[in-house]
């Protein structure tokens, strides 16, 4: 694993009890963020393949409304 920095973050109350419950679960609140941020970055990093590209359609020429 490479070399690990600290981070400090502020929270609301109800995240970091809800952070907490996860412990009951076997999660380390350190490892649950570490995997939600690797797994949020990774569909960054990655071209969202159901997004589909612009196709740019010529002017219509208008009729003169005056």
């Amino acid at each position: 694993m490479a070399k690990l920095v600290r981070i400090v973050i502020q929270l609301p109350l109800d995240l970091k009890t809800r952070l907490d419950g996860l412990k009951q679960q076997g999660y380390t609140t350190s490892g649950f963020i570490r995997a939600m941020l690797e797994r949020e970055l990774a569909k960054i990093d990655q071209p969202d393949l159901e997004q589909k590209s612009l196709t740019l359609v010529p002017p219509v020429k208008r009729a003169n409304i005056r």
